[in-house]
């Protein structure tokens, strides 16, 4: 979906439209446009100059090359670019009583209640009347306000004096008045080397309060999905994902069945399930763009006067490349799942679960002071400093803090008193104190986690052990290891020949039993709990197992007694002698 081709095609689109300098200005380009007069200024100049390039063909030229094997050209201009005007209606919003005199005229921000839906200027063209929207595409998510389709609209030509002709007359006319709230310059281009297309749209929002913000959206897509022989290798892959997905679809449901209400006690269930729906979200994703693509593509090409409206495609390209984003993410994280193999891993990630409940109790705390400082900045220095300019603003800036990021001279020059004030306390209670109790947390969770590795307690799941336990199987299978069932029957061959030889020797028969007895014991200890196969292993003993190294404890101490008594006899005889 995305590729090195999509960010140089961005790249070199944003630096012709969005740094190319007015010629005799050098410091005014789009992104530094602050004035009406600037932003004519940039349409007669840059812009006109982008649009009308040389290396621009017409959608004529792309019908007559298409079926032809050598292609000679690098991007495309399709059809002609539009630009559109959202205005807000005179009257509001509420003067004072006492500046009412004195002010005709309030034009509110942007709002669909506020909209102007009326003609104005010169009625007899297109660009002076309001008209609907009749395209799917989205509403458009400013810095200012959320618009939506419609408005003022009128469509370039595809000649360049035409086009600058209309421009000055716009300009002359005063097209740009004080209820224009936002105008947007949209136009599409293709580029058949990297087979990618490139929607653009320049945004200009002019709020309330005077000026101009400039935005821009650069989505270069690939809407034409299975050209080469490699796009039919991804569809192929696509296809075995949908076999994949349904296959392990039915898995979880047979799961679900199973287990029931026990199947939902697990966090990696739960994981299981977000990426089966996420991978449904990007299927449907998926089918719906080709769809769209195959029944608007064609009519979009068709028409070479008109604004072809490519936004609405890329859009939902775009939010499709987020699923598949999402998605991947989500099953990477899924591989913490088979790392306990990995001591230091599985160390980790029992550390990150012991800890989530410590770490819930210290977040509360954290954000709670968080949050206050966010607000204090915002209130102290909003109106000055860019970075506190919003609430959100002011938390991400705390974070920029956080990591050494920070503009203490805009801060001190806000606020002499508080903005020092501000600054330090802020440094000493969140960098200093609550920082390190986070790590101190994670580091005594650790430490705990570290101790009951070194004595033996680990996971009951482990992938390492279960590819040992196979490849012991393969082994014995090709009989290159001797089967433990094998190595189990000799063990105990032997031991009969011991208890023969001591009856041969004369002892006692309830003698002999307590031995074999004991070195039955003394083998499942060995065999559970001293192994070196399986020393690392987390081994919990039941009830019965525990009675029985009770028992064995008490024969231990018994023999322990008897040999005592033994060996005291023997001293007092050699006391004696």
């Amino acid at each position: 979906m995305v590729n090195p081709h999509t960010y140089y095609l961005n790249k070199v689109m944003s630096s012709l439209f969005l740094d190319t300098s007015v010629p005799g200005e050098e410091r005014t380009n789009f992104k530094s446009i602050r004035s009406i007069t600037d932003f004519w200024k940039f349409m007669e100049g840059p812009l006109l100059e982008g649009l009308y390039w040389d290396s621009w063909y017409s959608n004529q030229q792309l019908y007559d090359l298409k079926n032809s094997s050598r292609i000679y050209y690098e991007n495309l201009l399709l059809g002609v670019p539009r630009v559109r005007q959202l205005k807000v209606r005179n009257n509001t919003c509420k003067v004072y009583s006492s500046f009412q005199s004195l002010i005709s005229e309030c034009y509110s921000k942007y709002t669909s209640a506020n909209e102007d839906l009326s003609n104005f200027g010169l009625t007899s063209n297109s660009e002076w009347r309001y008209s609907t929207s009749n395209t799917n595409s989205p509403w458009h998510w400013g810095f200012l306000g959320v618009y939506r389709n419609g408005g003022y609209i009128f469509t370039l030509s595809k000649s360049k004096s035409e086009t600058k002709n209309k421009f000055i007359d716009l300009r002359l006319n005063n097209w740009i008045t004080r209820g224009t709230r936002v105008i947007f310059i949209d136009f599409s281009l293709y580029n058949a080397n990297v087979n990618l297309f490139c929607i653009i749209r320049l945004v200009a929002e002019f709020p309330a309060t005077g000026g101009i913000v400039t935005s821009w959206q650069f989505y270069s897509v690939k809407l034409l999905r299975y050209v080469s022989y490699y796009d039919y290798f991804i569809a192929s892959c696509e296809i075995i994902f949908c076999i994949f997905l349904f296959v392990f679809t039915t898995q979880e449901v047979k799961k679900i069945k199973e287990f029931k209400s026990d199947y939902f006690k697990s966090i990696w269930n739960w994981l299981e399930l977000l990426l089966l729906l996420l991978c449904f979200v990007a299927v449907s994703f998926n089918i719906y763009c080709n769809i769209q693509i195959f029944l608007l593509l064609g009519q979009l090409l068709k028409s070479t006067e008109k604004y072809p409206d490519f936004y609405f495609l890329a859009y939902w390209h775009i939010y499709y490349n987020n699923i598949i984003a999402i998605t991947i993410f989500f099953a990477w994280i899924k591989i913490f799942k088979f790392i306990s193999f990995n001591k230091t891993m599985s160390q980790l990630s029992s550390t990150l679960s012991r800890c989530i409940k410590d770490i819930v109790g210290f977040a509360i705390m954290f954000f709670i002071i968080f949050f206050a400082y966010a607000q204090l900045g915002f209130l102290v220095f909003g109106s000055q400093v860019d970075d506190f300019s919003t609430f959100q603003n002011s938390i991400f800036a705390q974070f920029r803090i956080v990591l050494g990021d920070f503009n203490f001279a805009g801060i001190q020059q806000a606020n002499h008193i508080l903005g020092p004030i501000y600054f330090i306390t802020f440094i000493f209670f969140v960098f200093f104190v609550l920082l390190n109790m986070f790590l101190a947390i994670i580091n005594d969770t650790y430490s705990e986690v570290k101790a009951d590795y070194s004595i033996g307690r680990r996971p009951d799941f482990e992938l390492g052990k279960m590819i040992k336990q196979s490849y012991k199987n393969i082994l014995e299978k090709f009989r290159l290891k001797k089967a433990q069932k094998d190595e189990d029957k000799k063990t105990t061959k032997d031991s009969g020949d011991l208890a023969e030889q001591a009856r041969r020797e004369g002892f006692d028969e309830n003698e002999i039993q307590k031995a074999e007895q004991m070195k039955k014991w003394k083998e499942r200890l060995e065999k559970k709990y001293y192994s070196a196969e399986i020393q690392d292993d987390y081994q919990p003993v039941t009830q019965q197992e525990f009675r029985e190294l009770f028992l064995y404890a008490v024969e231990l101490e018994k023999e322990l007694h008897y040999i005592n008594l033994k060996l005291n006899q023997v001293m007092r005889k050699l006391s004696a002698l």
